[in-house]
């Protein structure tokens, strides 16, 4: 079998589950947060940001983490519109990981997310869609020119072969 498709985190949210253990992750995503702003910063500047921004998180997990990271990019391109005085954006994301990762979790856990946004941003903030495409992406994952922003925080020490990402 195989390894891409027997690799995962601990699934669920019991004791021993990443969502439960993976506080080390969740400080690496909010030190990242002046450097993701930065970023979607400088995409504004390309004029991105009319009617749709599609995001990519590569290597999501599952977990609370998973939605802090779109929450964070969420926060920031919402404050970059408002700073530009431009419309938000429709949010489809794209939620990657290997095929045993437990996306169930993660669908449990988007009424609560989408309810969040709601409050927080107001009945007028663009909608935001969240779906999940399992894979490695060592292979192709979605198609040309389809993302604006892709997001990788702790799965970057596992790419070994990053040269024939861009060959």
């Amino acid at each position: 079998m195989a390894l891409v498709n027997i690799l995962h985190m601990n699934p669920g949210d019991g004791e021993l589950s990443y969502s439960k253990n993976s506080l080390l992750q969740e400080t690496a995503i909010r030190n990242a947060v002046p450097f993701l702003k930065y970023s979607i910063k400088c995409i504004a500047n390309y004029g991105v940001f009319k009617d749709c921004i599609t995001v990519a998180d590569l290597g999501c997990s599952s977990g609370t983490n998973t939605l802090l990271v779109v929450s964070n990019i969420i926060d920031i391109v919402h404050e970059v519109c408002q700073e530009n005085n431009l419309g938000v954006p429709q949010f489809p994301v794209c939620l990657n990981d290997l095929f045993g990762n437990d996306f169930n979790t993660i669908f449990k856990s988007l009424p609560d997310f989408y309810a969040n946004l709601k409050k927080n941003k107001g009945e007028a903030f663009g909608p935001c869609f969240v779906s999940t495409v399992p894979g490695s992406f060592y292979g192709r994952l979605y198609p040309n020119k389809s993302l604006h922003l892709v997001h990788c925080a702790n799965t970057n020490h596992s790419l070994s072969q990053v040269h024939i990402m861009f060959n």
